[in-house]
């Protein structure tokens, strides 16, 4: 029963509990409980809207890709590294990943130069990491499941030879 509630509430976070319990079959006490419990243990950490800044006028944001290179620690591997790292407000997501380098982060901040300031001065003076890699997002397509810009098409100048 709690996979179904939290797969509703993953796609709408705005489904009330007596929804939910049509949806499931159980009773709103059940899906009551069962969410309670869930955001008690921290299965559920947040409910969150996911909005398309593009179609707002707002602050500049800037999305950047960083690829981080670090040592493990001998006692904590990644963890301690990556636990300091994800207290960066800049810091929107945090994965170990395989590859080349060791961790991806998704770093939001309102100008190219300020991202860069990111890495210079907070991510490079953190003991272990040894290098980064920083991709700058050009253009959001899709987010947490849901397409941005959707049925809209490329619009591109007609080229005449």
């Amino acid at each position: 029963m709690l996979k179904d509630i939290l797969k509703i509430l993953e796609n709408d976070a705005r489904v009330t509990d007596k929804q939910i319990a049509t949806m499931t079959g159980k009773s709103v006490a059940e899906v009551n409980e069962a969410i309670s419990r869930a955001e008690k243990d921290r299965v559920i950490l947040k409910y969150k809207t996911v909005v398309n800044w593009d179609k707002v006028e707002s602050d500049e944001q800037v999305w950047a890709l960083i690829e981080v290179k670090v040592k493990p620690e001998p006692e904590a591997g990644f963890d301690s590294i990556a636990e300091r790292i994800a207290r960066y407000e800049q810091v929107r997501s945090l994965y170990l990943a395989s590859g080349t380098y060791d961790l991806l982060l998704v770093v939001v901040d309102k100008t190219e130069h300020k991202v860069a300031n990111f890495v210079s001065q907070n991510l490079a003076h953190i003991d272990g990491v040894e290098g980064t890699v920083t991709h700058f997002v050009l253009k959001r397509y899709k987010e947490d499941g849901e397409i941005l810009n959707g049925g809209e098409g490329a619009k591109r100048e007609r080229v005449i030879l």
